[in-house]
């Protein structure tokens, strides 16, 4: 299943927030696992994303791993974040689940996958000296 977007909600405990459709059929199965995968692509597994977010079988030709407690992720990705369900509550035609985070793992010099705008797009990671100076106005 895939997730266009996760919210970080609570510090205390760590949660994330997804919203999943009440139409799914995915989550009321994924909802009952010990612990649930979050990966955040990184910026070249757009391929990855369409196949997620499509039908049939979404893990043919996606290398993956599980860890010990059954969540399971993306290989390559720039975050994975191991979770289980902490909470849901009714969003409209969404269901609002409360995720708390057990572990983190990032890849230090992997980009996410940026999906705005209905395209995917690349964060530039350059940074403007003037603008990190604070030399600059405000550019809006």
């Amino acid at each position: 299943m895939a997730a266009s977007s996760f919210v970080s909600l609570s510090l205390d405990p760590p949660l994330v927030a997804v919203c999943m459709q009440k139409t799914s059929t995915s989550w009321p199965r994924l909802r009952r696992l010990r612990r649930l995968g979050l990966t955040v692509l990184a910026q070249d597994q757009e391929d990855a994303c369409v196949r997620l977010s499509g039908k049939g079988d979404r893990f043919s030709d996606i290398d993956w791993v599980r860890t010990a407690d059954g969540a399971v992720f993306v290989s390559g990705a720039s975050v994975w974040l191991e979770c289980s369900l902490f909470d849901e509550v009714p969003g409209g035609d969404h269901t609002i689940a409360m995720l708390e985070i057990h572990r983190l793992h990032t890849e230090p010099g992997v980009a996410p996958l940026v999906f705005h705008g209905s395209a995917f797009r690349r964060l530039d990671l350059a940074v403007d000296s003037e603008v990190a100076s604070g030399s600059r106005g405000n550019p809006m």
